[in-house]
């Protein structure tokens, strides 16, 4: 565990939607009761010496529109060391049924290049890419879930691709939850297919914590 680069005095923020949000602006401020807080919990656990500073900037509801909106404010004037982006599932809901705001996968693509871009110009960050994610297997017949299921590799290839290009860690949630699904129903991380219980976030701050410990 020696060899974990987060260093002493460096900023680590995360930003988001809901999921890294997850009460931070409200009783459970600052920072939250998901993977975030999770992830924090982790490093200090395992680094006890290390005095790491940390920022959730997750807003309930966000897509990568609202993140481009806010990037100035919320990322770039932090500089921080350390990035995690965690983005998308809005902007599908939005795109697929008709929402304020929709975001398509090629606008997703155009807007997650242009933040990538800021903090690449702007900061020192090293950054990680979180998949956004569907808890579901309902992947047959015309319902919702199915829909959304198969539209979701398009938003995942655009992720994939920004990792590549800005040579970013990326944490593939999807693939994760997909992987204990073979062997526990959804239900178990999650009570509808977008905000997990702890266990499903537990499995996003161990991810989190590796993709971080491998940079």
């Amino acid at each position: 565990m020696a060899k974990f680069p987060v260093k002493s005095g460096e900023l680590f923020l995360c930003i988001g939607d809901s999921i890294t949000d997850c009460g931070r602006r409200g009783a459970d401020a600052p920072y939250g009761t998901g993977y975030m807080s999770l992830f924090r919990e982790l490093c200090i656990a395992r680094h006890p010496e290390r005095e790491i500073r940390w920022i959730n900037r997750g807003i309930g509801g966000n897509t990568v529109l609202d993140l481009f909106n806010r990037w100035e404010d919320d990322v770039i004037r932090e500089a921080p060391d350390w990035l995690s982006i965690k983005i998308g599932i809005n902007d599908l809901h939005r795109h697929l049924f008709a929402g304020n705001d929709p975001v398509d996968p090629k606008k997703f693509r155009e807007l997650y290049t242009k933040i990538l871009e800021r903090a690449a110009k702007k900061t020192k960050a090293r950054i990680v890419l979180i998949d956004p994610f569907y808890l579901s297997t309902e992947r047959k017949g015309q319902g919702r879930r199915t829909e959304v299921l198969k539209l979701l590799p398009e938003y995942l290839a655009v992720v994939k691709d920004m990792a590549k290009q800005f040579k970013t860690a990326h944490v593939r949630t999807q693939k994760l939850y997909e992987e204990q699904m073979k062997y526990r129903p959804p239900q178990d991380f999650a009570p509808e297919p977008v905000h997990p219980y702890r266990l499903g976030h537990l499995i996003m701050a161990e991810a989190l914590y590796k993709a971080v410990a491998d940079m």
